[in-house]
This record gives structure tokens, sequence and C-alpha cells, in this order.
């Protein structure tokens, strides 16, 4: 059942309130690391409800004047053609989408970094491209003995021998389409070559999770955990924070560890470095915003569970993730959390055992859960939704939304004609005809109507459903899993 937990209007004010302040500490210009996704964060949207996937945006539109935007991307990961697994698209192309969105909305960006450059055909195409859409663009290398080696790579030698990055504004946010690109090592090369200019620039880091003011096994915390289970990022109490200061707080593995080359970078270039531990870098305030931990708590616990099934079933098509699952697991019993507390998952489940047949549930934002069953006209996705729509209309079970006639040539038309094996309709299949039936008919264009209530519920199937349906689910703003099992009965 959705309620919401986090206040987002509390949050834009006091986040934008917090860089400003930061910026000011810093004598007037800032380099800050932006950790996690930008203007999609449909993660903290899930985890912290009442979070905005856009937060992070409406808070950087609050200092447009006086910001500009870095996205940076790794050579490597433009070479081996990476993916972000949640929008399907490499790198390069979102680094192209991110300036776009980012132009859009009124935000200034002012160029893009390659790290650990190295020249081949695709890495020299792309910088091609950007040239070509009037994006200046420079060049970061490798340097040998990074991170230990402070002294060489705090020197002409090292961090001198990047491109240096023209800037023009006073808080220059460095950004990137995931992790491992290399902003920190960015902000810190910026440092270096500005202090050369006779400039001292500030560093800080913009990390949504883990929440540093919350306990180490709170939910949210751990859904982070499990988020990032294929990184082995693992929280932990800064020990950093806590023998400066005698307070316990949340940081992650990675930061924890690179702090005492931070602090050394520092040391060099400075002479001393700001930040007595890596808790003191961020600026995140996420943590005072959150008006119903309960709320949170539930919403967190969710999202475990969600990542443990997305896992089970990558593994199932993929193979070779078995690490990720057991560390999940581990994350699922530290919650004390198992599949039978994800109620959708349970329903779809005794529905399948019933019938002999995959089954899907859904959970409504009321706590009402509505199931759907496989049927020679309908897969349990198409099934299920249909359900949904008559529930959230108070239509009737016994009404047909969408008569046999209608179903029946759409049927035809998949068989004869487009060549697929399985008559039953996909969702989206569905959705067309029951936009057609609603021309003429009162209860198809009213369980239209419902299709927004849908947002934001939870869905679980007892197997994986097609990548049409998947997607489908997935614009309606549903929350999927599946059981990591096929429908060996389906026709192919």
């Amino acid at each position: 059942m959705y309620k919401t937990g986090f206040d987002n209007n509390k949050y834009l004010q006091m986040q934008s309130s917090r860089i400003k302040e930061r910026i000011n500490e810093f004598g007037g210009k800032l380099y800050l690391e932006f950790g996690g996704k930008l203007f999609d964060d449909y993660h903290a949207s899930r985890v912290l409800p009442g979070f905005q996937p856009d937060s992070k945006l409406q808070m950087l539109l609050q200092l447009k004047d006086r910001a500009e935007i870095v996205v940076v991307i790794s050579a490597e990961d433009i070479e081996k053609s990476k993916v972000r697994g949640d929008l399907g698209i490499t790198y390069d192309y979102d680094v192209l989408r991110l300036i776009d969105a980012f132009t859009g909305r009124g935000l200034f960006v002012g160029s893009v970094v390659l790290t650990k450059y190295v020249s081949t055909p695709r890495v020299n195409a792309f910088e091609k491209k950007l040239e070509k859409a009037g994006i200046k663009s420079y060049r970061h290398y490798l340097i040998e003995g990074y991170p230990a080696n402070i002294s060489h790579i705090v020197s002409d030698e090292g961090y001198g021998k990047n491109d240096y990055i023209e800037t023009s504004r006073e808080l220059v946010v460095i950004t990137a389409p995931g992790p491992g690109s290399g902003k920190m090592a960015t902000c810190l090369s910026q440092l270096y070559h500005e202090n050369k200019r006779g400039i001292k620039a500030g560093y800080a880091k913009f990390e949504t999770f883990p929440i540093w003011n919350l306990p180490l096994n709170h939910p949210v915390n751990i859904a982070y955990e499990a988020a990032t289970a294929d990184l082995n990022d693992v929280n932990m109490i800064d020990p950093w924070h806590l023998e400066a200061y005698g307070k316990t707080t949340v940081n992650y593995n990675r930061d924890v560890e690179i702090f005492p080359v931070l602090k050394a970078t520092f040391d060099k270039i400075y002479g001393e470095c700001p930040y007595k531990s890596p808790t003191d870098m961020g600026v995140n305030m996420a943590g005072n915003c959150i008006f119903d931990d309960d709320a949170v708590c539930e919403a967190a616990k969710q999202e475990i569970i969600r990542r443990y099934y997305t896992a089970c079933c990558n593994n199932l098509k993929n193979g070779n993730k078995n690490d990720e699952i057991y560390k999940l697991e581990l994350l699922m019993e530290n919650a004390k959390l198992t599949t039978a507390d994800r109620k959708c998952a349970k329903a779809a489940e005794e529905i399948a055992q019933q019938t002999g047949q995959p089954a899907a549930a859904v959970e409504l934002n009321d706590g009402t859960v509505i199931t759907g069953k496989t049927s020679s006209l309908l897969g349990c996705a198409s099934a299920m939704l249909l359900n949904a729509l008559k529930h959230l209309g108070s239509i009737d079970d016994s009404v047909l939304l969408i008569v046999p006639e209608v179903i029946k040539p759409i049927q035809e038309l998949k068989i004869n004609h487009l060549g697929n094996k399985n008559p039953r309709l996909h969702t989206d299949e569905v959705l067309l005809a029951l936009s057609v039936s609603a021309v003429s008919d009162k209860n198809a264009k009213k369980a239209l109507e419902q299709l927004s209530y849908l947002k934001g519920c939870e869905m679980h199937s007892s197997v994986m459903i097609s990548q049409v349906d998947e997607n489908i689910i997935k614009h309606l703003g549903m929350h999927l899993t599946c059981s990591p099992k096929t429908d060996k009965k389906k026709a192919l």
C-alpha cells in the first residue's frame, strides 16, 4: 500500500541552501561530484516515497545562474559500448541524451571530459560527434600509480598532463552516465590545475545513498546495498568521522577507502585537507526530509525484494550472477525479509499453483490485491491488467471489456500474417483493443480512464513475462517482479 513518507519541497529548499553554503565555505568556486542519477533517479523515488525522480534537477534549477555541468565518460566505456541497465542505451549515447535533457531545462552544459583517454576509432568518432554538435571536449589520462602514488599523481606528470577544463561559473557539477566514470578524479585534477592558476577551488560530494544520518541497517540503506550488489559496495560506519567527532555516521566502502588518498591530495595541493572524514565531504540532506519512517521502511523493503527477484531472473537469462544473488539473500536476511513479504508475489504464486498456469497479481495503492490467470485469449499479465481496471472503475467482474469478436481478428493477424505462434494477447494488444472498444462501449472507456491509478503499484508474475509486456508495465509506472521461471507451456 503506497504511503508518502518524504517531503520533496523541504528537500529542494534544504539541499539548494546547503550547496550554497558549501560554495561560500570555499570562497566562491566549488566542484560538486554528483553521484547517482541526476534527473531520472527512480531508485530514490521508490525507496523514499514522495521523492520525485527529477528532484536533483529541480534543485539545480534553483542554482542555474550559478552552475554549469560537466559530463564525464570513460573512454573504456565508450570502447566496450557499456550499456545503462535501466535504460538499455550505451553510455556514449546517454551522454548526448543527458546534454539535451539539461540544456532543454535551461541548465548550462560546459563540456564533456573523456577519462582514461586512449585513441581508438570509437573514441575518436565520439569526439568528432561532440565537435559537430558544438560541445567542447577534454582528455584526461590514466595516471601510473593511481590512486596510491600521491607524489606522482599530484604533479605535472600526473594531473598536470590532463587537459584543464575551462569553466565560467562558481558551481561546477560533475556528473556521468554511471559509476566508475572518473568523476572524483576529474574534480581533483581540476583542483590541481586551479591551484596552479592561483585559484583555491573546493570539492564536495552529493551522493543520495547511503543516507549518512540514518542507521546502518535502516531498510533505505540496505536497499542501496541491494541496488549495488553487482558492484560489491558495502555500507559501513565512517571510521574517520567517528574518530574525529565521536559521532556515528554511515558511508560506503569506496569513499572510506579512497578518503586517505583524497586527504593526501588536498594536503599536497593546499597544504591541508578541509575535511576530517568522507561524511564531511557530503552535502546530502535527504535524511532530514523523511517525515514517515514506517512508509519509507516499507517502500525500501519492497525494493530489496524486487532487487532479489531481478537478480534471479537475470541469472536465469544470462548466468554467472550467483555472487550477486548470494549477497542479496544475505541482505534480505539482514532486513528480516522473505519473498512472502511481497503480497503480490504471494498471491500470484498461489493462483499459479491452483491453476497449473502462469499467473500475475498487482497490489493496488489502497492495498487491494488483484490477480489474473492465463487463458486461451489472454496472457496472465493482460488478464490481471483488465481485472485491475475493472476494480478501479467499479465495473462488475462479469462485464467483458473486450468481447471475443474483437480479440479473434487480432489473434488471426498475429498467427496468420505476423508469424507468431502464441495467440494470447499481450498487454499492448489488450490496451489497443480496449481503446477501440472504448469508442462505443462506456465500460471500456471507463476502464481506460483508470490507467493512471496503476502508477506506483506493486506487480508480480509467476513466470518471466515477455519483453513487450515488461515494457508496457514499466510505462504504466508499476513496480514489476517476476519469479525466475519460464512458461514451459507457452508456444514460442
